[in-house]
């Protein structure tokens, strides 16, 4: 731990300025950790329990990675999904003329024209309700001409992935009814192969006690602990594409750390030239986007340091992952930045900073 004693005192600092009441971090090699631990407190509350490193988070988008493109990748290798796939293949109601040629690797790739969100928990509920409106909502700009990071996309991609599970099993499609095909149910598999540690969607109550809150939602009116941030996932049930998965630090090191062994070659997530093909940066024009993962930039949530190909993702309510697999090294960072209030976005300017402290230590290390 005393290689990163710089990027611990930067969490205890942000906690003291109230970035955020807790955080979880793990730091780790393909085939090892090299830290982890926990900082704060589940609240700003007196009192507060202390937030461990096995405190479990709301992964917001981590999820879109974590799970989604995970599923995603085992689809194409086990062919029951080909990026070339027509979204209007998958969905009915996707026709339009401006949309019509859309592909599965367009939603991956953020550049599918849908705009970033919009709040249907507000109008809708349930799986039928949201593909008809996504599927009829106007797009935002010409397919592949320029990528916009949207969480309608991968909701849409959510669903996509339910019916090709079930379309290859022979159970019945569209909207299936086959529970083993449900997009919960398939990540409940990889997550048990992956790892031990909590990594699931819907937590069960009796987690309860473990997981750090994040808002005090006035929608629903109420704190949220193991309730899914995210309005939109809440109303399709705490499943979703975009959001919904919960998790600890070591969770989603286990996780980054079979990233790492797939591009190895390894066919642990998914076969390696599937993996390689997936985090390979699209040509998109000013787009930093791979296939579901972003890629580094300087101005980027990673910070300066890391490899040109490394690969990442952020969450809302303070999450993020991101993997260096040139230099073989990963970097978990876990936060409730959001309990009390989404308005605290102070992480923006911590998070570069501390992925600098990390990669540092661990190369002077």
């Amino acid at each position: 731990m005393t290689a990163f004693t710089d990027a611990a005192d930067l969490l205890r600092a942000s906690i003291a300025a109230r970035a955020f009441p807790a955080a979880s971090v793990e730091v780790g090699r393909r085939e090892a950790v090299l830290w982890r631990d926990g900082f704060g407190s589940l609240t700003y509350d007196p009192g507060a329990p202390a937030a461990p490193a096995d405190t479990i988070y709301d992964l917001a988008s981590l999820t879109k990675v974590i799970a989604t493109t995970t599923l995603a990748m085992r689809a194409v290798d086990d062919g029951r999904l080909r990026l070339e796939d027509r979204v209007a293949d998958w969905v009915p109601d996707w026709r339009r003329g401006d949309r019509a040629d859309v592909m599965i690797a367009d939603l991956l790739a953020h550049c599918s024209g849908l705009t970033a969100y919009l709040p249907y928990y507000r109008d809708y509920t349930g799986r039928v309700e949201f593909q008809e409106a996504i599927a009829d909502s106007p797009l935002e700009y010409a397919p592949r001409t320029r990528s916009i990071y949207s969480d309608l996309g991968f909701i849409l991609l959510g669903f996509i992935l339910e019916d090709a599970h079930a379309r290859s099993a022979s159970a019945p499609w569209p909207g299936t009814t086959d529970p083993g095909a449900s997009l919960d149910a398939q990540f409940r598999r990889v997550a048990a192969y992956l790892t031990p540690e909590p990594l699931t969607f819907r937590p069960p109550r009796a987690w309860r006690d473990r997981i750090a809150p994040t808002e005090h939602d006035p929608w629903r009116g109420r704190t949220l602990v193991g309730e899914v941030h995210d309005e939109n996932a809440w109303a399709l049930g705490g499943v979703a594409g975009h959001a919904g998965l919960f998790g600890t630090a070591g969770a989603v090191g286990a996780f980054a750390r079979a990233v790492l062994h797939t591009l190895q070659g390894a066919s642990v997530l998914a076969r390696g030239e599937t993996m390689r093909r997936f985090v390979r940066r699209t040509e998109i024009p000013g787009s930093s986007r791979a296939l579901g993962w972003d890629t580094m930039l300087p101005t980027s949530s990673c910070g300066t340091r890391m490899s040109p190909t490394a690969i990442g993702h952020t969450g809302f309510t303070g999450t993020s992952l991101w993997i260096d697999w040139e230099r073989d090294v990963y970097v978990v960072l876990l936060t409730n930045r959001v309990h009390p209030t989404r308005e605290n976005d102070a992480i923006r300017e911590i998070r570069p900073r501390f992925h600098d402290l990390v990669v540092a230590a661990v190369a002077a290390g």
